[in-house]
């Protein structure tokens, strides 16, 4: 298997190739909910067709969440500057100001065992620490990923997790700096409501409300450092935009909607993109459509992906991402 790490090396051009880069972490990350009981009934997941994916995706209120983790993260990856400023700038709350960001997505579904999948596996090291913003030293993160893997599938085992990072199997990213080697528990949440106190999770995501201010900020009661993204002309309106695009094709098995669900002929133009290629399973097309992605809008270093196994028992459900983010140029 072969990962690409991406980096930003234009502005975006148009709206087609904007909206068809966000829709294929959204689709990504459908594709990779899919639980192990679907799969024992239809098969392997790298077969599962395009047009499958609607039929087959569970339904419900952790569908936009979960395209929402995944387009923060891939937005990171490829150096989205109004998502990448906003995350250097909690990252600040937290003390780590060196270094550029970068985003572990930390995938794990809530059973079965889990894989890591890197381009660079040293991104985790012996040294990687979490900052947990309690008193005494950081815990390393490495020797931890275990327990954090079966926290979610096993209530009795989150016990045995450090007390200062009792709660770090909620994250869904990790966001930090390889150069200080030091990482932060990230909660993204589609519904600020949602969010809640956890020990070890530092920092919250979570789409700006209209009307009220976009200030980083911490929130004292669930001592959380609360990043909003900005709404009007940036990405969180091209990431629901994108969503509702998945979403109409999703309920029409990547057939064209009715016209009243996407009205716009831009959206039409980028559902397009994957109806010509719903015959085709979901990972072929996810990166035969990366050119549509306007191509010249990244650089790519390509390099075959290392698979480290959790300790446990289940056949791998859902593979967790590792991408390190690409440095600036100075």
């Amino acid at each position: 298997m072969q990962i690409r790490v991406e980096k930003q090396n234009n502005p975006v051009a148009d709206e087609v190739s904007a909206l068809v880069a966000v829709t294929r972490p959204i689709i990504a990350g459908i594709y990779h909910s899919i639980g192990q009981d679907v799969l024992s009934a239809i098969g392997k997941r790298e077969d599962i067709k395009l047009k499958l994916l609607g039929k087959i995706r569970s339904q419900g209120d952790g569908d936009t969440g979960i395209a929402f983790e995944y387009a923060v993260h891939d937005a990171v990856v490829n150096k989205v500057p109004v998502v990448v400023e906003r995350v250097a700038d909690a990252l600040g709350h937290c003390r780590i100001n060196r270094g550029d960001p970068s985003s572990i997505l930390f995938a794990i579904e809530k059973s079965g065992s889990q894989q890591l999948i890197s381009t660079e596996i040293d991104l985790v090291t012996t040294e990687s620490r979490v900052l947990s913003g309690e008193r005494g030293q950081p815990v390393k993160l490495k020797g931890h990923l275990n327990q954090l893997a079966a926290a979610f599938r096993r209530p009795s085992t989150r016990a045995q997790l450090p007390q200062s990072i009792r709660g770090l199997w909620k994250a869904d990213l990790f966001l930090g700096s390889t150069e200080p080697d030091h990482w932060v528990g990230t909660t993204v949440k589609i519904n600020r409501s949602h969010l809640e106190a956890a020990r070890g999770l530092r920092v919250a995501i979570v789409p700006s409300k209209s009307g009220a201010s976009d200030a980083i900020k911490k929130d004292e009661q669930k001592n959380l450092i609360v990043c909003p993204m900005p709404h009007d002309g940036s990405f969180m309106q091209v990431f629901y935009e994108g969503w509702r695009i998945v979403q109409a094709l999703c309920e029409s098995n990547f057939k064209m909607p009715k016209e009243v669900d996407l009205p716009s002929p831009i959206d039409r133009e980028v559902a397009r993109v994957y109806i010509e290629r719903r015959e085709f399973p979901v990972p072929n097309v996810l990166e035969a459509t990366r050119k549509f992605a306007q191509p010249e809008l990244l650089v790519a270093d390509e390099a075959p992906a290392s698979n480290v196994a959790f300790g446990a028992d289940a056949q791998p459900e859902t593979s967790t991402i590792i991408t390190p983010f690409p440095r600036m140029s100075s």
